[in-house]
């Protein structure tokens, strides 16, 4: 679908209408609510029942330090024209803030802006967010935008190739059609209007995406055929790298654009302004998509189609059209390359490329303190076969350079911050990465990916079941539920895993949580690692030192993991705990991951016994089913003395 019709721009006392042909986008003014998308022969592709305000809209949620969360849909206050020609239209709608406004809205300047361009079939929206140093300090978990498109249209809905289906109706979430589960996002659609429906379980929560992958998703409806999809063609704005979880589409139906989100982290994600800092972003843009068919395809080609178009947004990125000074373009950013190479003594004598490590551009910080950045950009690519990066595109500014890689522990940051000009380019040479290693390997168990997906996840309860995931080995572990199949599969015993015989793909649980009794109570549970010696030595001479146990966990919820080594008495002082840690609410929201903390235990010589000994890892927190841990990788080193790894039994 094409045209050559230029953009019009029609102003009216509540409205403003952007059209150029293909589609008309109707926005309220000065408020910016988009309160309608006119397109391919439908009046409205949003439920025009909604109130106008609840069509179309950015979000954020807000709060005062130890105050209650508040959920506020972005307003404007003031309607300005930016750009206005055949080419291109660019809108405004600008709220702004003073004193006078305090515990009533954040202290920030916001600056919606719309974009149309000439013969595109979608529209672009952009936020540029503002706080000056003067103001009161706030914290600020949540933006996006939302789009609630028409529930009697748009019923198929798309996340990535293998994760795309017909979705239940809204109506099917009522209290007449469904039973409340474990918390108000979940529900069990018990009588759906459509009858294939009945018994599937329908949660947002399982359409989780990591960001990397969260690049295209929305809704198809086959009459008329039409197609809605957010393209979003860049991570540079989004909180926490490249694999930080965020919500996508769900029924409703809704299509979100998450910008800063906590889900899957927890407060520790929350962007905090403190007294006295200054803080401005360009979260944005992002495209929404519309596409249709018009020689009889089937309508879920319009995927394919939506592909092809977020292909093409990505190659366009940084926009040479965005009006604001604020949104450099590609002149006036700078790159970096390099080759990334990883040593670590035990795998090989020299340093080896880092293949499929990810190298990153975020703001200075400590030692992975990317994963939990909102306030700043980050920049991110993954090393070739040989090691290889290039980051293109970077906004001009301060950086440190980080990087970490499947297959080996932990997290690298290059030693000096990195300072991008505008056209610059910079070639870092070898950035060589020595991931932790204390001795030669004794026993590991499970693959260093900061994901738990390398241990046992249970079949679902065919009570629970989404059918999108039967038959889907690498999203199993979406499934509702699984945290209730550890009582069902250790009703009295907790898991023993011997080292040498066990298999960490079927005797490890994929979460480490409490047992809930007979009485509906929680317990601790306290998981076994036996695990056989020959020889330790003789601990009395200087010449033994001690081990060293690394526990990579993948996430953590309000949970506390206490290690002992063969000593089974739960009133005795653990060898190590970790306190408690962790809001990432990974369990509860079929994630496999949240944040990554790794933990070093050091074993002194003398507390092994030649032959059997064994591990006891106690999670001690049982206030709910959620509380837990899932673990990512655990090793044993022997002491550095150690000319081979000790032989195992």
């Amino acid at each position: 679908m094409s045209t050559q019709q230029g953009v019009k721009l029609q102003i009216e006392s509540d409205h403003v209408v952007l059209d150029n042909g293909m589609l008309k986008l109707t926005i309220s003014k000065p408020q910016g609510m988009v309160t309608g998308i006119q397109y391919n022969g439908v009046t409205n592709l949003l439920e025009s029942r909604n109130d106008e305000i609840d069509r179309g809209y950015w979000d954020l949620v807000w709060s005062k330090t130890g105050s209650t969360l508040i959920v506020c849909r972005i307003s404007g206050t003031s309607f300005s024209v930016i750009v206005e020609n055949e080419e291109q239209v660019e809108v405004s709608f600008k709220r702004t803030w003073d004193p006078s406004l305090e515990g009533q809205l954040p202290s920030l300047i916001i600056d919606k802006r719309f974009i149309m361009l000439k013969n595109s079939s979608g529209f672009y929206s952009y936020g540029i967010f503002e706080h000056l140093a003067e103001w009161s300090p706030f914290n600020l978990p949540q933006v996006r935008i939302v789009f609630k498109l028409s529930k009697d249209k748009f019923h198929y809905m798309a996340v990535s190739d293998n994760r795309q289906r017909f979705m239940p109706l809204p109506d099917d979430r009522s209290e007449k059609r469904s039973k409340p589960l474990a918390y108000p996002e979940a529900v069990l659609l018990v009588n759906p209007v459509e009858p294939e429906f009945k018994g599937e379980v329908d949660d947002k929560y399982q359409y989780s995406c990591e960001n990397k992958d969260l690049k295209v998703h929305g809704w198809i409806c086959s009459d008329p055929t039409v197609g809605f999809w957010q393209i979003t063609p860049s991570n540079e704005f989004r909180t926490g790298g490249l694999v930080k979880q965020n919500l996508t589409s769900h029924v409703g139906p809704i299509n979100l654009a998450m910008f800063l989100s906590a889900h899957y982290a927890g407060d520790e994600m929350v962007l905090k302004l403190k007294p006295g800092e200054p803080w401005k972003k360009v979260l944005g843009p992002v495209f929404m998509h519309l596409n249709t068919t018009t020689d009889g395809r089937d309508p879920l080609s319009l995927w394919e189609d939506a592909k092809r178009q977020m292909a093409v947004e990505v190659q366009s990125w940084p926009y040479s059209f965005p009006a604001s000074e604020d949104f450099p373009k590609a002149e006036q950013r700078g790159r970096i390359s390099g080759r990334f190479l990883v040593h670590d003594w035990c795998v090989s004598e020299t340093s080896i490329p880092g293949n499929g490590g990810y190298v990153g551009l975020a703001p200075p910080g400590e030692v992975g303190s990317w994963q939990t950045d909102g306030k700043g950009y980050q920049f991110w690519t993954q090393a070739d076969e040989q090691g290889l990066f290039s980051i293109a595109n970077v906004r001009p500014g301060d950086y440190n350079l980080y990087a970490y890689i499947p297959g080996f522990l932990g997290d690298y940051k290059f030693g000096s911050s990195v300072t991008i000009a505008p056209g610059s380019s910079m070639d870092m040479g070898d950035v060589v990465y020595e991931p932790p290693r204390h001795g030669p390997t004794l026993w590991e168990m499970g693959y260093p990916d900061r994901t738990a997906s390398g241990f046992y996840v249970p079949d679902v309860d065919p009570k629970y079941i989404n059918k999108l995931y039967v038959n889907h080995p690498d999203s199993r572990f979406r499934q509702y539920g699984l945290w209730d199949r550890y009582t069902e599969l250790y009703p009295d015993k907790d898991v023993v895993y011997t080292v040498g015989k066990s298999d960490w793909a079927k005797d490890w649980f994929y979460a480490h949580i409490p047992r809930r009794t007979k009485e509906g109570e929680y317990v601790p549970t306290t998981w076994q690692i036996k695990f056989y010696v020959d020889s330790v030595g003789n601990t009395s001479s200087s010449n033994v030192g001690d081990y060293l146990l690394r526990v990579a966990v993948a996430t953590a919820h309000v949970a506390e993991l206490q290690v002992r080594i063969n000593n089974q008495d739960m009133s005795s002082s653990p060898l190590f705990s970790t306190g408690v840690i962790g809001h990432d609410n990974t369990i509860g929201r079929h994630g496999i991951h949240g944040l990554y903390r790794l933990y070093e235990v050091l074993v002194p010589a003398a507390l092994l016994s030649k032959g059997e000994n064994i591990f006891y890892f106690t999670q001690t927190q049982i206030e709910g089913p959620f509380q837990g841990i899932m673990y990512d990788y655990i090793r044993l080193e022997a002491p550095p003395s150690s000319p081979h790894c000790l032989s195992l039994a």
